[in-house]
């Protein structure tokens, strides 16, 4: 595990590199708006992915580096996200653009300008809670790559059942809230929950080469 702090427009970012002996991918992932890289599911991620091949690099943005609460607005998120994109693709990979809730926005709405190969989106926000009119499908469809969205059944931002058909993979998450937490009564554990989170990935990644 290495850390490589990277200037962008919008202050300085961290990248922590989980690195594959054998890497034929990059998946670069970023938190949401109300966490860090410590997130149950991006930890996950970092552990098993590099043992298949993929070089996990999470990505925390200035604001989050810079010790905000809040997060920006969206054109500062992709603003630095657009910052990191040159060192994670320093390796001379495949870039998988992933990232988890408003991190997963980001993924979608600049993949195709980046020239990431696909699109992980954890946790999608599909909606604020309570509030279905509003939805951020738009993004979603127009990722413009292939995307895998892993989602949790309970998730208060938008349920599987919410999400509309479009080119893309979704896998359930059951009882998985929007941090993938199970409650006690569920039929399957954290562990397991969490395992559905990287086999999913782990096979998807497999698929992109």
């Amino acid at each position: 595990m290495t850390n490589e702090i990277i200037a962008t427009d919008t202050g300085d970012a961290r990248i922590t590199w989980h690195r594959a002996e054998k890497a034929r991918l990059v998946l670069a992932v970023s938190h949401g708006a109300g966490g860090g890289i410590e997130a149950r599911d991006l930890q996950a991620l970092a552990r098993v992915l590099p043992e298949h091949g993929v070089s996990v690099a999470l990505v925390e943005q200035p604001w989050r580096v810079a010790g905000k609460k809040l997060a920006p607005a969206p054109k500062t998120l992709d603003a630095g996200w657009r910052g990191i994109w040159s060192a994670v693709a320093a390796p001379g990979l495949p870039v998988i653009s992933g990232g988890r809730s408003a991190g997963a926005r980001v993924a979608c709405r600049t993949a195709v300008e980046l020239g990431a190969r696909a699109v992980l989106a954890l946790s999608f926000p599909l909606h604020p809670p309570g509030k279905p009119e509003k939805s951020r499908a738009a993004e979603l469809l127009g990722s413009g790559v292939p995307t895998l969205v892993v989602q949790g059944g309970n998730d208060p931002f938008g349920k599987p059942g919410e999400f509309p058909e479009g080119p893309y993979e979704l896998v359930e998450v059951p009882y998985g809230d929007h941090g993938f937490a199970v409650p006690k009564r569920a039929e399957i554990t954290q562990q397991e929950a969490v395992a559905v989170i990287t086999d999913a990935v782990v096979e998807w990644t497999g698929s992109l080469g």
